[in-house]
């Protein structure tokens, strides 16, 4: 076919040569093309092997400042502990440096009170050894007075005792002289109530058994009572009569019961009956003219008993009347 078209196409235009020409410039091209595509291909692969390689540089440092980092974060939480650390210990120091001023703030202030305290107790002390100073000369004062007192003092003890001796010799002589005026009282009475086992004399008691007296169980007088007992007030004024003023006597009456108890609603005991026969003894004799001032009456219930035992005799001799002519 390109023969055929040789031929056909001879007398034309050779377009050949240009074409291979055109063809030579066309591979020359592509070579070129493909050279510099290669070219650019080793560059570019040379490049991206170099941006490989800066990727993994880049990578490793990412990786190492991560790293840092991690260690910088750990650095910093531990410096954050310590530093919390460091603000309590300064916080506690700066307290602890507070309470040392305060301390010694009130140190000085103890100091200073002491120094009060101190000063004013040594004024005291000196105020007492004035005082003690001014008490001695006044002991001094006052053993001097004394021992010219102590002179007067036995002086005055010796008259003393001189005035005791003859007022124990007045006071014995008094008593004496009643003892003479009771013995004279009582020879009366004796004389006057004859011989009579229910009325005796006993040292210095003139003794009335209360049967004599009184009914059981009563503190009213029979009338053969009082006539007994007018006896003693005739006797008791004669007496009283003689018996100088200044010797101080008194008729005492004092009745006494059994030791068997009594309970009425008149006597709730016998410290009530004792009590009561001797006041109506006692008014008795007022009633017939002896002075109040010269009588007195005491009740002994049954604790001073005369007699021993349980037997009538026996509560017989304990219910009885004293009287006893003796000293106020």
């Amino acid at each position: 076919m390109p023969s055929h078209l040789r031929r056909t196409r001879r007398p034309g235009i050779d377009i050949w040569p240009g074409f291979v020409d055109a063809l030579s410039q066309l591979v020359m091209v592509i070579v070129f093309v493909l050279l510099v595509f290669t070219a650019g291909q080793f560059y570019l692969t040379d490049a991206l092997s170099g941006r490989d390689a800066a990727l993994q540089q880049l990578s490793k440092q990412v990786n190492d400042l991560a790293d840092m980092l991690a260690l910088a974060r750990s650095g910093n939480t531990d410096l954050q502990s310590q530093l919390s650390s460091l603000t309590q210990r300064l916080a506690a120091a700066n307290q602890q440096l507070a309470d040392e001023k305060a301390r010694n703030t009130q140190s000085e202030a103890d100091r200073q009170a002491s120094e009060q305290r101190a000063t004013s107790a040594q004024t005291t002390v000196d105020q007492l050894n004035q005082q003690v100073a001014a008490l001695r000369d006044q002991l001094a004062q006052i053993a001097a007075a004394l021992e010219i007192s102590d002179t007067k003092t036995k002086d005055q003890q010796q008259q003393i005792t001189d005035l005791g001796q003859k007022l124990n010799t007045a006071l014995l002589s008094k008593v004496e002289e009643l003892a003479k005026f009771r013995s004279e009282f009582f020879g009366r009475l004796r004389a006057a109530l004859g011989d009579r086992q229910d009325i005796q004399v006993v040292g210095d008691r003139f003794i009335f058994q209360s049967e004599v007296l009184f009914d059981p169980a009563n503190a009213t007088l029979s009338d053969a009572a009082k006539s007994r007992l007018l006896i003693v007030a005739n006797a008791l004024k004669d007496i009283a009569a003689k018996i100088p003023t200044d010797i101080p006597w008194v008729l005492r009456v004092d009745g006494h019961t059994d030791k068997r108890p009594i309970s009425t609603a008149q006597f709730p005991s016998n410290w009530e009956l004792s009590s009561a026969r001797a006041i109506s003894v006692v008014n008795y004799l007022i009633s017939q003219g002896v002075p109040a001032s010269r009588l007195a009456a005491a009740g002994f219930g049954e604790y001073q008993p005369v007699a021993v035992g349980d037997t009538d005799d026996a509560f017989r001799k304990d219910r009885r009347i004293e009287l006893k002519l003796t000293e106020r």
